[in-house]
């Protein structure tokens, strides 16, 4: 009965609509879907949209994968959480859900990216676990430029990070977009010019894991779409410039008890005002980070912003407030420290799954919790600037340094392995291994440019 209530709500909010989108993101991590006409949605709600399997394995080049399990035969349903329905702002007769995918006999797949997210929240819950988390996002706004029959881009005008001058050039389309976000009840929190021209960061409000990485897609597809309305290009690409700043999108998160009354990552007795729960959780996250990064920062042009002194970290580092670590603890705000303590990921960038990447490090963490890992000391400068003796003194490891030496980090990490599940890890390393394969050989400038337009 209240799932047809809901719905019942949903579609009196769809009278002066037309189209609405049945919205899911892939392993290349492109956000894609299909749309249905109002006038179906009473039963497509139910329902849901057929989707061939073979779409799961498309890279982010937009060719199917070599090897892929499926392709043109076999269907799952795109059926929608109806919880996340909202109207487009930037597109006034449309509005979009956020879908699972299911087999025809109604059971969750196991290539469905989001069905594996709430499979890792179900598990921190038997912990008592509940996690909240939040990505933040950096981006660039980008000219549109055309020579020929060519089609590229140009930075804005350069601006100084944290400027007045970036947020007055900025100024028209980043009101809007904050306008857009807002309506869709994402809360904007924070907002900067970022130290590429025309590069900016707005950091939403955290939510429950689940919303967090639901939130992840409507920010993704409201920012392109605003931006181009203004006649420009939003890029997420983690680089889209070899020598400009690359974008992130750290995640942040922490855990609460059932009730949301308590920050089981907060103590006020220890030094740092963690609880051992949160040490394990970052040892979790750092035993597994050499395989995890094939998660979060998931492409070819991902491991161009992974190098060291460039702020996004490159070492299995924690620290606290140190920005080279992988996992930073940020400083709690004077009056809210418990409710304000919570761990960053670095090494997380726009062009990963939400689901996949959220998961994954939930997994890791886990793994930290249940068997007590210690994180080691914290590290109080950039880890670049010891030895490479010094580091291994302190049990500091390199990241992988391209992506296809982490997808073989993630196929020898049977934590990750076990938790994400044999078909959904096999299809990804066939996914990822395809777009890895397609760029040797052709050039950095190749790489860049399909990135820049892609994220």
């Amino acid at each position: 009965m209240p799932k047809r209530s809901s719905n019942e709500t949903i579609l009196k909010q769809t009278r002066d609509l037309q189209l609405v989108r049945f919205l899911y993101c892939d392993l290349g991590g492109i956000i894609r879907g299909k749309a249905t006409h109002v006038d179906h949605l009473a039963a497509r709600m139910t329902g849901g949209i057929g989707l061939v399997k073979g779409m799961i394995a498309m890279t982010s080049l937009d060719f199917l994968a070599p090897g892929a399990s499926f392709g043109p035969v076999g269907e799952v349903r795109l059926i929608p959480d109806v919880s996340t329905f909202t109207r487009l702002p930037y597109a006034p007769r449309s509005a979009q859900m956020i879908c699972d995918m299911l087999e025809l006999n109604g059971d969750a797949w196991a290539l469905d990216p989001r069905s594996f997210l709430k499979r890792m929240i179900a598990r921190a819950a038997e912990h008592g676990m509940f996690i909240d988390a939040a990505f933040e996002n950096e981006f660039y706004l980008l000219r549109k430029t055309e020579t020929g029959m060519q089609r590229d881009v140009e930075s804005l005008d350069s601006s100084l990070c944290f400027s007045g001058i970036g947020m007055d050039s900025a100024e028209r389309v980043m009101q809007d977009i904050i306008a857009a976000l807002t309506a869709q009840n994402l809360i904007v929190e924070q907002y900067m010019p970022e130290l590429g021209p025309g590069q900016q960061e707005l950091s939403i409000r955290h939510a429950n894991a689940l919303r967090a990485a639901d939130n992840q897609i409507t920010y993704r597809q409201t920012i392109r779409a605003v931006a181009a309305q203004h006649d420009l290009v939003a890029s997420f690409a983690p680089k889209p410039f070899a020598d400009q700043a690359g974008n992130g999108a750290h995640i942040h998160w922490s855990a609460w008890n059932k009730s949301h009354t308590k920050n089981l990552f907060a103590d006020a007795r220890d030094a740092n005002g963690l609880s051992e729960l949160a040490y394990h959780f970052i040892g979790g996250v750092l035993k597994h980070l050499s395989a995890l990064i094939a998660i979060t920062t998931p492409t070819a042009n991902s491991f161009r912003r992974l190098q060291p002194h460039f702020w996004s970290s490159a070492y299995t580092a924690w620290g606290l407030e140190n920005r080279e670590a992988a996992v930073r603890v940020p400083t709690r705000y004077r009056g809210q420290e418990v409710e304000s303590t919570n761990l960053e990921l670095k090494a997380s960038d726009p062009s990963n799954n939400p689901y996949l990447a959220l998961g994954a490090l939930l997994a890791a963490g886990l793994d930290g919790v249940e068997n007590k890992i210690q994180p080691g000391a914290s590290t109080d400068i950039d880890p670049g600037n010891w030895s490479d003796d010094e580091r291994a003194a302190r049990g500091i490891q390199r990241y992988p340094e391209t992506l296809s030496a982490a997808l073989n980090e993630l196929e020898k990490d049977a934590v990750l392995c076990d938790a994400l599940g044999a078909p959904l890890v096999q299809e990804y390393l066939v996914v990822k291994r395809a777009e890895a394969e397609h760029f040797e050989g052709k050039g950095d400038g190749y790489e860049l440019t399909q990135y820049r337009f892609k994220f």
